[in-house]
This record gives structure tokens, sequence and C-alpha cells, in this order.
């Protein structure tokens, strides 16, 4: 990883394995404080911009509200329930076609595609 693997810092790394649930730091801290009371969130705050500058995850920007983490660095998507905030990955081509006057000729690189609208279980509730 580059960097010292501290208690805590394994702590963060096992918790964002797998976790589809793309967490807050705040989320991370309060899951991770139940094993070690004493870590404070400037701890996880500082972890995550760690585990991102060694591209070890992706810091994502989805939601105005807080930023959210994805372990996931596979290329994907992301579809984004408005109403609970859930992120779903989206595997898969969902790739943006830009015109070559739209493109200005810039060289793009990559695409992140975001789509929005109401999960299942929010659907019920409207």
């Amino acid at each position: 990883m580059g960097c010292k693997l501290t208690p805590q810092r394994i702590a963060i790394l096992q918790y964002l394995d797998g976790n589809k649930e793309h967490p807050s730091a705040e989320d991370i801290y309060k899951a991770v404080r139940r094993k070690f009371p004493t870590m404070s969130f400037a701890t996880v705050y500082s972890t995550l911009a760690v585990l991102k500058e060694k591209k070890i995850i992706l810091e994502l920007t989805l939601d105005p509200d807080k930023k959210r983490y994805d372990p996931e660095l596979e290329d994907h998507n992301h579809m984004i329930c408005i109403s609970c905030k859930r992120i779903i990955d989206i595997f898969g081509e969902h790739s943006l076609t830009l015109s070559k006057s739209e493109r200005r000729n810039f060289s793009v690189l990559n695409s992140h595609v975001e789509v929005r609208g109401l999960c299942p279980e929010c659907r019920k509730t409207t």
C-alpha cells in the first residue's frame, strides 16, 4: 500500500473491502469506531485521503451533501436514488457519444454516467 498500516487503517480497509454501499466518512467512522472507540473522525478522514491518493478507493461526489467512497476501481457508472440517496454500481458499456463540435477538440479519456431516479423501496412509498 505504500503507507504505514495501523490497526485503524486495517479496520477501515476491511470495512471498505467489498462494500457496495458507497459509505460516507461518517458511516465509516460509526462502523469502525465500534472496534476502536478512541479513534477520531480525523483519523478516518485522513486515512480516506491516503487511500484515495494511493488509488485504493474512489471518492465520489455524486451526493451534494457528502462525499462517498467506493472500493470498486473497475470502470463503472452509478444509479442514484433521489429520495434515499442510495447509490448502485452499473457495469457494462454506457458510453456518452459526443459529436466533434460538442467535443470542441477535447480529447475524451473517459466518462461517467449518473442515472438518477427512485429505487424500488422509495417508489413504493410515493
